[in-house]
Formats: structure tokens, C-alpha cells, sequence
């Protein structure tokens, strides 16, 4: 072995793949950092579009980022795959996107192949995620196979893609990381057939650096936007536009007609639908696109009006206010309605469906969040999901080579 190669070699190969929403990168990157603090040389690779922000470059020591050909799903129901020229995918793009990521991890021969949420969701990745867990599983020695995992698995349609997500598990995976508290929600909660992947399941509390955040942005006061306002946002943007423009025609119904708003629209939103929200925003708000500095805004804001991923609810849960959430349901998602109601019945959130979702349901809910109020800024689950994901993979890897 050349010392050229050895050197080449990683400790862990991250693989996400956003099709919609930006949430399940944004915790891919969230636990890409956390790995590198703690000394792990890591490559993270993502498929979908190309999104700013996430800290990679600024990791100690560097992470490697590879871009494979993005991909994006047409629409909420996930039939359809978009390439980067909004072509459905064929069987030609299909095997160079295969052959990119196996040439990747023959590069790196990572010690780890971590892949977000799959088997328990992007199965139609399987052309290229079934070919690298092999080959790494057939590697001397094997990789440990492992899942990144958030708190509540979307439930499959049918019993048929319950079993393939079981028996995928078991015989490929060593470890399976859910990144929540089981003292909230439980595996078996949205996943019944849990029992069969249990000896493998380890709970790592949620996976955020909003704790730390909104810390920072309590001791940092150059900034003059927040003070009192309402902060709209909307995750990502391709689903978002209809809780915006919902927004601003609840805002004269509202407790907090008089205060400032502020829309905030994500990264993916169409260019047309953006503009148009500018040009029907009243004075006293302000639409702009989606800010580094959201989780700053919240430690100031008065109000949070947002969907129900992940990523934003810990943020709103992290910074105190009280907040406003419309899960997503679109196509065939459970996950934000399951998460948001159980939030909202321990008294965290107050939630506003989407079905029913108006101007005049969306200002009942504002009413019914002030009144509430927020967690103060102290939510009773675990923030240090990334942390604990970390330490508990060089753990086995140390165990693994003794």
C-alpha cells in the first residue's frame, strides 16, 4: 500500500440525498461536523441540489464535500426524479452516478459508510446505495454499515416497502442512530416493526447546534433585525409558498397586526412566487430569502410561524418563543403531523393544520401560541445528538479493531 493511498484513507463516508426540503442536510452536515471536532476524517457526499450554508468548509482540518449529479423530486409524491437539467432520471444517469460513488469510496476506503435515512426511506436510491454498502461490506476489512436516522420515519404506504426496509436493515446494517429522545418519541411510535432492528438502535438525542446558537446570538446584540417581530419561514422553500401568502392575510386578524413580520423564504422557492410575495407585502414587512442568522432572529423575535421539520422546531424549541407550526402533510408525509402533535401535547408548540390552513385559522393559532407561551429556552429532551453519534462511532470502531 503506497503511502499516497493511505493517506487518502477516511474514517467516515456520510451519504445524504435531499429530494425536497433542505432539513435532512442540514443534519447530515450538523453530525459531519460534529465528527470532525472529535477527530474523524470525513467525506460527505450529497446528490441532492447544491445548498450554501452548512459549515463544511469551515470545519477544523476540512471535510471533503463531494457534489454527485443532483437530483430532485418533481413534486410532494417522490414518483418522479429530476436530474440537474429537470429530466426524469434514466438508466444511463442511474449508472454514473453508481460508478461516481463507488469510485468514491474506492478512493477513501472509509472505515464508515453512514447513509441518512435510507434503508428507511429514499428507496428510490437503492440503484446506487444497495451497490456501495456491498461493496463495502465486502471490503478486508468490512466497513461498519450505519443509519442516520431522525426521530420519526415517515410511514411507508405499504406493508410490502415495510418489510424491504426490514430486511434491507438486517442484513446490511450494523448500527442504526435515531437522532431524537425515547423519553418523546419512541422508534415504535411511527415504526412498529421496530423490534427487529432493536439490537442495533441507539438513541442520540436531537442533532442541532441550535443550543449553541441561540447562546451566542443572546451575547451578540449587532445585529438590529429581530426586536419584536414575527418570524414566517418556511424550511426550504419548494413547499412553502402557501404558509407565506397565508401569513400575510392573517397578519390584520392577528394579535400582532401592529408588529413587524418578517417572511423568510427558503433557497428552493421559484423565483415567481418569491417576487409575488414582495410585491403583496404590506408596509411593516419584510420578504426576503431564507438568513444564516435565522436561529439569531428567533432569540428575538416574538413569534415563530413555521412548518414542523425538524431542524426548525428544535431551533424554535431552542430559542423560547412561542411558536406557530402547519406540518407538511403533502403526498404521503406523517412525520411533521406526528412530530408537531406531539410537541403540541406536551404544551411546547401549538399547531395549526394544513387541511384547514386560513388566514383566519392561522390567526387563531397566533392568538392560542401567545397565550401559551414558549419553553423559555428549555426544552426537556437532549441537543446533543451530533455529539453523542460521534462518540458513540468511535466506540465501535474501536471495538471493531480490537
Amino acid at each position: 500500500m503506497s503511502p499516497r493511498a493511505e493517506t487518502s484513507r477516511a474514517d467516515v463516508l456520510l451519504y445524504v440525498q435531499h429530494l425536497l426540503g433542505i432539513g435532512h442536510i442540514r443534519r447530515a452536515a450538523a453530525l459531519g461536523r460534529a465528527f470532525q471536532r472529535a477527530g474523524l476524517k470525513v467525506v460527505f457526499v450529497t446528490g441532492g441540489l447544491p445548498v450554501g450554508g452548512l459549515g463544511l468548509a469551515d470545519a477544523p482540518g476540512g471535510i471533503e464535500v463531494v457534489q454527485l449529479p443532483p437530483a430532485r423530486s418533481r413534486d410532494d409524491s417522490f414518483r418522479v426524479i429530476l436530474d440537474e437539467t429537470d429530466r426524469p432520471i434514466d438508466e444511463a444517469w442511474k449508472a454514473r452516478r453508481r460508478d461516481q460513488l463507488l469510485a468514491v469510496y474506492r478512493r477513501h476506503r472509509p472505515r464508515v459508510v453512514l447513509t441518512e435515512l435510507f434503508p428507511f426511506g429514499r428507496r428510490k436510491m437503492r440503484f446506487e446505495l444497495e451497490p456501495l454498502i456491498e461493496t463495502a461490506r465486502a471490503a478486508n476489512p468490512p466497513a461498519l454499515i450505519a443509519c442516520s436516522l431522525r426521530d420519526i420515519v415517515n410511514r411507508p404506504e405499504s406493508s410490502e416497502k415495510t418489510a424491504w426496509m426490514v430486511d434491507r436493515f438486517t442484513r446490511l446494517y450494523d448500527l442504526l442512530y435515531v437522532h431524537g429522545d425515547p423519553r418523546f418519541f419512541r422508534l415504535e411510535d411511527s415504526f412498529p416493526e421496530s423490534a427487529a432492528v432493536a439490537r442495533r438502535l441507539h438513541y442520540t438525542g436531537y442533532v442541532t447546534d441550535a443550543d449553541e446558537t441561540v447562546a451566542a446570538a443572546r451575547q451578540d446584540s449587532g445585529c438590529p433585525d429581530g426586536p419584536g417581530e414575527v418570524i414566517v419561514s418556511a424550511g426550504g422553500g419548494a413547499v412553502g409558498g402557501a404558509l407565506l401568502r397565508c401569513a400575510l392575510a392573517a397578519r390584520p386578524l392577528s394579535p400582532l397586526a401592529e408588529a413587524p413580520w418578517r417572511l423568510l423564504a427558503g433557497p428552493h422557492m421559484p423565483e415567481a412566487e418569491f417576487r409575488a410575495l414582495i410585491a403583496q407585502a404590506p408596509p411593516g414587512v419584510t420578504v426576503e430569502p431564507a438568513r444564516r442568522d435565522f436561529v439569531a432572529l428567533l432569540t428575538r423575535a416574538r413569534l415563530s410561524i413555521s412548518q414542523a421539520g425538524y431542524n426548525t422546531l428544535m431551533e424554535v424549541m431552542a430559542a423560547g418563543l412561542p411558536g406557530v407550526v402547519v406540518p407538511f402533510a403533502g403526498g404521503r408525509e406523517t412525520e411533521q403531523t406526528q412530530r408537531a402533535q406531539g410537541l403540541a401535547g406536551a404544551g411546547l408548540i401549538t399547531v395549526v393544520d394544513e387541511e384547514t390552513l386560513a388566514p383566519a385559522s392561522l390567526a387563531d393559532g397566533i392568538a392560542r401560541a401567545l397565550r401559551q407561551g414558549g419553553t423559555g429556552g428549555k426544552p426537556p429532551f437532549r441537543f446533543d445528538g451530533a455529539e453523542e453519534t460521534a462518540r458513540h462511532l468511535i466506540a465501535q470502531l474501536k471495538r471493531a479493531a480490537a
